[in-house]
């Protein structure tokens, strides 16, 4: 069983310098932007250099983390020239498409990308009413995109705006779950000098039902991963868990129950197996990723 994505950090497509250190950052999946990172004025230069980020990340080999590209959106004039960069690059590469407004704007990049994943990013309140249609449209995984979700509902920035945004997060978990895609990462955390806002908010989302983050720095990482790994007691108890069902399911037991008392039942097993998934398990790589 391979795990989900926890991290996925992002880097400018026009910025090759940085591809390396992306690359070796320890992130799970690494989201190449083409869009708001990169200027109109660069656009064309940042498509090019895709051609030498997928050589350097081929070099890695099964080393090499998930990778997807995060293209300007439909209806931007730089939308079907980004496109048609993707298909120069490795089948794996997803496509990350901001804005998504409806299944059609998904229908409309598989068509053109095909058989590539397709990532949906909801920013805007349309797009989180109908987050259970979108997920249902054949993409990999649905996310929410904050920054202009944020303006459009005049939630502030930073710490303050965080319990404005818990129905929308909370909305989007629910879609993903209920058609049968992995738990979404949660947008970016803009304040790079903020660890403990960061740490704070990702144990929120975790609570919501979030598997990960996207970060837009290296420095990150190391905290957004470990909120969202399970430590060494949850894994415990969920080693427990599992162990306890074959032991009842070699013994011919109906009902069962831990030591504590408490009783298992089948929600609590895919919980369980769940954790160890994520807490047990090599980091997705780019030809398996669910995302």
């Amino acid at each position: 069983m391979t795990r989900s994505i926890i991290v996925a950090l992002y880097a400018p497509a026009d910025r090759p310098e940085r591809f390396e250190k992306a690359l070796t950052s320890g992130a799970d999946a690494v989201v190449i932007d083409l869009e708001d990172a990169v200027a109109a004025s660069r656009k064309t230069d940042a498509r090019a250099a895709l051609i030498d980020f997928a050589a350097a990340w081929e070099v890695l080999g099964e080393r090499a983390p998930a990778v997807q590209v995060r293209i300007n959106g439909i209806g931007s004039s730089a939308h079907d020239a980004d496109l048609t960069a993707v298909a120069e690059l490795p089948p794996t590469f997803g496509v990350r498409l901001p804005k998504t407004q409806s299944a059609e704007d998904v229908a409309a990049v598989r068509a053109a990308a095909p058989g590539r994943q397709v990532h949906a990013l909801l920013e805007s309140a349309l797009a989180i009413e109908r987050a259970f249609e979108i997920a249902c449209s054949g993409v990999s995984s649905i996310a929410t995109g904050e920054a202009d979700l944020r303006a459009e509902l005049g939630v502030p920035a930073g710490p303050a705006g965080e319990a404005g945004l818990a129905w929308s997060r909370s909305r989007i978990v629910n879609a993903a779950a209920a058609a049968g895609l992995p738990a979404p990462l949660m947008a970016v955390y803009a304040d790079v000098s903020d660890l403990a806002g960061l740490e704070a908010s990702c144990r929120a989302g975790r609570a919501l039902g979030f598997a990960g983050r996207t970060a837009v720095h290296p420095r990150q990482l190391e905290v957004i991963r470990r909120v969202f790994t399970p430590d060494a007691t949850e894994i415990a108890r969920a080693q427990s868990i599992v162990d306890r069902v074959r032991t009842a399911a070699a013994d011919g037991t109906g009902a069962f129950a831990l030591e504590d008392g408490t009783f298992i039942d089948i929600a609590m097993v895919r919980a369980a197996e769940r954790v160890l998934a994520v807490g047990t398990n090599p980091s997705t790589k780019a030809s398996d990723t669910p995302r």
